[in-house]
């Protein structure tokens, strides 16, 4: 049977969708380019990994994979609520948090709903949305790399089903602070459901002015859920958890209607749960980390490089404008084994995001681009 044929079976919004482009494994950079040091700075990982605890939870596992999980995470839900101020119930656990985007544009979109998020975007906040038949308006940023207010008052005017809001954003690293999340909520329809990314969140919230968010949204009479992952702060990207705090627990009842029975598994909720209890492991994490960063970013604009610019950032990554085209750049990065993210959105085909990893990957990554920088063109 050929493609057409195939496509032809499909649902019609499924063929034109984009593949989520995940980035190349280490495994890959290593066999193509015959480099045997790698730096992994495309994806946002923790590169202090997950508390000790996590491994003493995992040992004794491998006598326990016969079973199923517990289909409704009880113990991780009730950790989650105990220390975020929310019900049981109103917490809900994913395969990462873009199993629970999966999860709302199932249970609330039909074809022609409008969704209003930015650009450029987390892919999924637009690919999920547009598998479900949703029309997509995604907003500019503006010249400085910030998110523009003024446009996402005025879009929210005109009474989107559902807002697909990151703050920060990925991959640009800006923020709306307290201010500016109040006057979106002002303009925001009653009706309309807000879906919150705060997958950064807990390196946001080291950020002046950053919002708190649930508190504001708790005082409001609207649907909202805020999503927050254990991949990045947590260092759990390799076992996939995420997790969300609704406003009522119908709109959770509402998702379980359309998740898998057991869409975490038992390593998953076992280290979530470990890693949960030891917050002290992820806050010296964090507050290296954005002192990295902010390393980091002075670096960049002292460089040699004409034009250079760096998005503000309050996440754990640098998104930055190189203001040539990025390909040839990766390139080299990646024959010199530093695996960054060229950004592929139309438009901004002359930036990277680069995530902060250790000190010597860090400087790797610099000289790299200082030796770039300075090779003829």
């Amino acid at each position: 049977m050929n493609m057409s044929a195939i496509h032809a079976l499909a649902r019609p919004e499924v063929p034109a969708l984009p593949a989520y482009n995940a980035g190349l494994s280490s495994q890959a950079v290593r066999a193509r380019y015959g480099v045997s040091e790698i730096a992994r700075l495309a994806s946002n990982e923790n590169p202090f990994g997950a508390s000790p605890a996590v491994a003493r939870a995992l040992v004794d596992l491998a006598l326990q994979v016969g079973t199923y999980p517990d289909a409704n995470c009880s113990a991780l839900r009730a950790a989650i609520a105990q220390r975020s101020g929310a019900r049981p119930e109103e917490v809900v656990i994913g395969n990462g948090s873009e199993d629970i985007l999966q999860m709302l544009c199932q249970a609330f979109l039909s074809p022609g709903d409008r969704v209003l998020t930015q650009r450029p975007a987390f892919g999924l906040h637009e690919i999920y949305p547009r598998m479900m038949g949703a029309q997509v308006e995604a907003l500019a940023l503006t010249p400085a790399l910030g998110f523009d207010i003024d446009a996402w008052c005025e879009a929210l005017a005109h009474g989107p089903k559902l807002v697909m809001l990151a703050n920060p954003s990925n991959p640009v690293g800006c923020m709306f602070d307290a201010d500016e999340f109040a006057r979106l909520l002002a303009a925001m329809p009653p009706a309309t459901l807000l879906v919150l990314d705060e997958a950064y969140y807990e390196y946001a919230r080291t950020a002046p002015g950053f919002p708190d968010a649930l508190a504001a949204l708790r005082a409001q009479q609207r649907p909202w859920i805020v999503l927050r992952t254990f991949s990045k702060a947590w260092g759990l990207a390799g076992l996939r958890v995420g997790y969300g705090i609704a406003s009522d627990a119908a709109l959770v009842q509402l998702l379980d209607r359309v998740r898998t029975p057991f869409n975490v598994n038992l390593a998953a909720q076992a280290a979530a749960l470990a890693a949960w209890g030891d917050e002290a492991h992820m806050v010296h994490a964090v507050a290296e980390t954005v002192r990295r960063r902010d390393a980091m970013a002075e670096a960049l604009r002292a460089m040699a490089w004409p034009a250079l610019r760096v998005a503000p950032s309050a996440a754990n990554f640098l998104f930055i404008d190189l203001a040539r085209p990025n390909g040839p750049v990766n390139e080299a990065l990646l024959a010199r084994g530093i695996i960054v993210k060229p950004w592929k959105e139309p438009g901004f085909e002359s930036f990277i995001r680069v995530s902060i990893g250790t000190p010597e990957e860090n400087a790797r990554f610099l000289g790299a681009l200082a030796e770039i920088a300075s090779a003829p063109a």
